[in-house]
């Protein structure tokens, strides 16, 4: 199955108020043609999902600037001081999450679990509203699993099937959030002929990936 789309079909399937998992580490590995589609197409009302909200004027932080984005579970806005002050002014509800635990809580979503169970934060304000249980005499918070109506991912290259090359650090959340969403949309450097990748290169199979769209500046081979 060809599953090379066009890039503004990419943007065309993000819906105002889609919850939306997007990967990258301060935009390392954020699929930032897609992004700034959506930032000229102007949908509202979006939930991100995301390691951080990157830069003003970078990655996620268009979205952010743009006031496209009205709730988003991160684990750090540091870099982005238009996040913290649209969440101190109240205008976008944040959640911060400690960044192994927001991992995990996507993984839990794409394994199909309940949820985890973890140390990190007990007695902090991350307690707040969770349930806490004992085990084996220690105390754990219930982390609830995070799933998206979409994941849009970076990669260095697929092929026609979907099949995804993920390079050094650019991985990151990208793995994790191929299996958390009902569709996933990976915005590609390289697109090449079914056949052209080693199995053995793979980081993500083609069997969880919907579409892949070339990223401008890229090359579709075969």
């Amino acid at each position: 199955m060809n599953k090379v789309r066009k890039l503004e079909e990419a943007v065309a399937a993000v819906k105002d108020g889609a919850t939306v998992m997007i990967g990258g580490f301060l935009a390392v590995g954020s699929p930032t043609d897609i992004i700034d589609g959506l930032a000229a197409k102007g949908v509202r009302n979006l939930t991100v999902i995301a390691n951080d909200t990157a830069f003003p004027d970078k990655g996620i932080g268009k979205l952010v600037v743009n006031k496209q984005v009205k709730k988003c579970i991160v684990s750090h806005i540091g870099t982005n001081p238009e996040t913290g002050r649209q969440m101190m002014a109240g205008e976008m509800e944040v959640v911060l999450t400690p960044q192994g635990t927001l991992a995990e809580q996507i993984r839990a979503g794409g394994a199909g679990i309940g949820g985890i169970l973890t140390p990190t934060g007990v007695g902090t304000v991350v307690e707040e509203g969770k349930q806490l249980l004992t085990v084996g005499g220690r105390q754990y918070l219930l982390e609830l699993p995070l799933r998206a109506d979409l994941a849009l991912l970076k990669a260095h290259k697929a092929d026609k099937a979907g099949n995804l090359v993920l390079r050094r650090s650019a991985k990151n959340f990208n793995q994790v959030m191929a299996l958390a969403a009902d569709k996933v949309i990976a915005e590609v450097e390289q697109i090449v002929e079914v056949g052209a990748i080693d199995p053995d290169e793979v980081t993500i199979p083609g069997v969880v990936v919907d579409w892949i769209v070339q990223g401008k500046g890229g090359a579709v081979n075969g």
